[in-house]
């Protein structure tokens, strides 16, 4: 599993610090890009504003991506990549602790094409981050174009 870009969208430090540690546990040797906010993911993805210099032909396999962001949360920004024609396709994944059934469903309504919890036990969280990485790197097969 090398060579593709994973970009983790979590304004947490330490939620950041520990699925940075789970997926080196794991050996997933992809680069993992790590944005604080939904705003700052959504530049990344469009190459605007800090990112203009990006080439956004190159799309992440999958963002892994929280709920609860600052300046603009992951229903917004889920929202946003999926009417965006050049992010429409880019898989993203959930990653949250939230267990609220509303969320969940919000998530699918927006577009999201899975819903991971976070657990609080570190083998547990790897397990989940293996199964995620596992389907998106390795068997999923993005739409041509996605990259």
């Amino acid at each position: 599993m090398e060579g593709k870009t994973i970009l983790l969208v979590e304004d947490n430090p330490d939620h950041q610090e520990l699925t940075k540690r789970a997926l080196r546990t794991l050996d997933i040797l992809h680069f993992v890009m790590v944005v604080g906010d939904g705003q700052e993911a959504l530049d990344y993805l469009l190459g605007q504003g800090g990112w203009s210099e990006r080439d956004t032909r190159v799309t992440p396999a999958v963002v892994l991506l929280d709920l609860k962001l600052g300046r603009m949360d992951g229903f917004e920004l889920l929202r946003r990549i999926r009417a965006d024609e050049r992010t429409k396709f880019v898989p993203v994944a959930i990653l949250t602790s939230s267990r609220e059934e509303r969320d969940i469903v919000r998530s699918y309504a927006a577009g999201a094409n899975s819903y991971i919890r976070k657990s609080l036990n570190f083998e547990e969280y790897c397990t989940a981050l293996r199964g995620a990485a596992e389907y998106w790197l390795e068997v999923n097969v993005p739409p041509p174009g996605n990259t």
